[in-house]
């Protein structure tokens, strides 16, 4: 018997924005280069080891968002404790819209995602590095 699907990937996208605050990628370079927030590489590994990333980023897998924000979670990650501003991005912004509302739900703040994901970072010529160990 077929699955019966009610609510497709684009209706649970549109829920999770309705949500969500989203920065251009204009504001996002400035808050790169004051040094004012902490980016969320949410994509999978396979694209951050193609692409690289925003440099200084944080490598976080889908998968273990939840894991690592939560600080009871046997694999919280300290950097997920600290008092800043938390921008998280995917290639396009689908994922992390889903990430950022989930995210915002456990408590995290501030939390926003990058409004055109790592795509629009590149296109606007935002500094990126290599893949590295977190």
């Amino acid at each position: 018997m077929p699955q019966n699907i009610v609510k497709s990937v684009k209706d649970l996208v549109a829920e999770a924005s309705a949500k969500i605050k989203a920065v251009s990628v204009e504001e996002a370079l400035a808050l790169h280069n004051a040094g004012e927030a902490m980016f969320v590489d949410i994509r999978d590994v396979r694209e951050v080891a193609k692409s690289g990333r925003i440099s200084g980023a944080r490598h976080v897998p889908r998968g273990m968002l939840e894991f690592w924000i939560d600080p009871n979670s046997p694999y919280h990650k300290p950097f997920f404790a600290e008092d800043q501003l938390f921008i998280f991005y995917c290639a396009a912004s689908w994922r992390s819209a889903l990430s950022t509302a989930v995210a915002q739900e456990m408590g995290l703040a501030p939390v926003c995602h990058l409004d055109g994901g790592f795509n629009a970072w590149n296109e606007a010529g935002g500094p990126v590095e290599a893949p590295r160990e977190d």
